[in-house]
């Protein structure tokens, strides 16, 4: 097969170079229409430059936390602050009084009759764990009240010594 190159099939110099000129165009500036948040991401960055360049700073000098972000700790004016508490002051906990724990084994445990005793780790007269959600919050002894049993909190775990135990 012999190659027949005619000036019809010839590209010129110049029909090369518009056509390297237009991709060149089409890559630097995205098409709105293909890419609309790259179009508005653009702008957002060139308003970005803008403002910074207005107020002589570097758009590139890194910003105190304090204007990047809200500050959650400070508290807030009006109702909204009471609110963010009212949304989880209805959510239900399991509140669970722990007098103590043993192992058995199926054999054991299958062998339990009326009136057999189970012989707990806890000691007579120890505080008793106060758990909410399975997570220990408090100790407390035993009382009666109206023949019913309660427990009195005698110490109360503070979120410190919690998250203490909760990295051992």
């Amino acid at each position: 097969m012999a190659d027949t190159d005619t000036d019809e099939n010839q590209v010129s110099d110049d029909d090369w170079a518009a056509a390297m000129e237009e991709q060149t165009d089409a890559e630097a500036k995205p098409a709105e229409d293909d890419d609309p948040w790259a179009a508005a991401m653009q702008e957002q960055a060139a308003a970005d430059l803008a403002a910074a360049a207005a107020e002589g700073e570097s758009p590139y000098q890194a910003k105190p936390a304090s204007q990047l972000f809200p500050d959650f700790g400070a508290e807030r004016s009006g109702a909204g602050g009471n609110n963010d508490l009212d949304m989880i002051l209805d959510i239900p906990v399991q509140i669970t009084v722990e007098l103590g724990r043993t192992k058995l084994s199926i054999r054991n445990l299958l062998q339990l009759a009326h009136g057999s005793v189970v012989e707990l780790d806890g000691l007579a007269g120890e505080p008793m764990d106060v758990l909410v959600n399975g997570t220990l919050i408090a100790q407390g002894e035993v009382v009666v009240v109206n023949e019913k049993f309660g427990i009195r909190l005698t110490d109360i775990i503070t979120p410190a010594e919690r998250m203490r135990k909760l990295r051992h």
